[in-house]
C-alpha cells in the first residue's frame, strides 16, 4: 500500500464513525405545555413581545451582571379569569456548545414561580432538567444573589449548563424589573 492510500484510509475509517455518532437533542415541552405547567390555573396567555431599548439593555446588564444577547424578549402575560397572574418568559442560553431553551414563570410579586426546560441539545448536562435542581429558583427575585455554588447548587458534569441557566434566570428577573413590571 502506498503512502497516498494510507492517508486516504484514515478519513474512510473516521467519517463513517463520526456520521454514526449519536446526536443528542430532547424536546421536553412545547411552549404551550410549559405555559400550562408553570401557570396551571391560567386560561389565557397573551403574547407581549418586547424590544428592549438601549437604556433597558444597559439597566438589565448592570443589575444582573449578565450580557443581553438580543433586545427581543419573548414574553406572555398569563391570565386567569381575565386577571393578570404573572409573566411567562421564553429564553435561550448556551449550554456548552448548543442552546438550551427554557422558560421562567414570574408571579405578580416578581418572584420566580418555576423554571422549565423545553429543549436540551447538549450531549452532557441534561441533569438540569431535574425538578429538584430547577426548584432552587422558586421564590427568587431580582436583586437576589443567584450565583452558582452559593445559593444555586452546581451539578457535577453539568457545570456550564447550570451556570448559564442561573445567569439566564438572573437576567430574566432583571428584565422583569426593567421592562415587564
Amino acid at each position: 500500500m502506498n503512502d497516498l492510500n494510507r492517508w486516504l484510509l484514515i478519513p474512510a475509517v473516521i467519517l463513517p464513525a463520526a456520521a454514526s455518532a449519536p446526536a443528542f437533542a430532547v424536546q421536553y415541552l412545547t411552549v404551550e405545555q410549559a405555559q400550562k405547567v408553570l401557570f396551571p390555573a391560567a386560561d389565557q396567555f397573551e403574547a407581549k413581545p418586547i424590544v428592549l431599548s438601549a437604556a433597558q439593555r444597559r439597566a438589565i446588564e448592570s443589575a444582573s451582571g449578565v450580557r443581553v444577547r438580543s433586545p427581543e424578549v419573548n414574553a406572555w402575560r398569563a391570565r386567569q379569569g381575565g386577571r393578570a397572574s404573572g409573566w411567562f418568559v421564553l429564553d435561550e442560553v448556551y449550554g456548552k456548545h448548543e442552546f438550551i431553551t427554557y422558560a421562567v414563570a414570574i408571579g405578580l410579586d416578581g418572584a420566580v414561580k418555576g423554571v422549565e426546560i423545553l429543549d436540551y441539545r447538549e450531549t452532557h448536562g441534561g441533569e438540569v432538567q431535574n425538578p429538584k435542581w430547577r426548584a432552587q429558583f422558586t421564590g427568587k427575585k431580582a436583586g437576589d444573589t443567584l450565583k452558582l455554588d452559593e445559593d444555586i447548587k452546581n451539578i457535577s458534569g453539568a457545570t456550564l449548563s447550570c451556570k448559564h441557566l442561573t445567569d439566564g434566570v438572573k437576567r430574566i428577573l432583571a428584565t422583569y424589573e426593567a421592562a415587564l413590571k
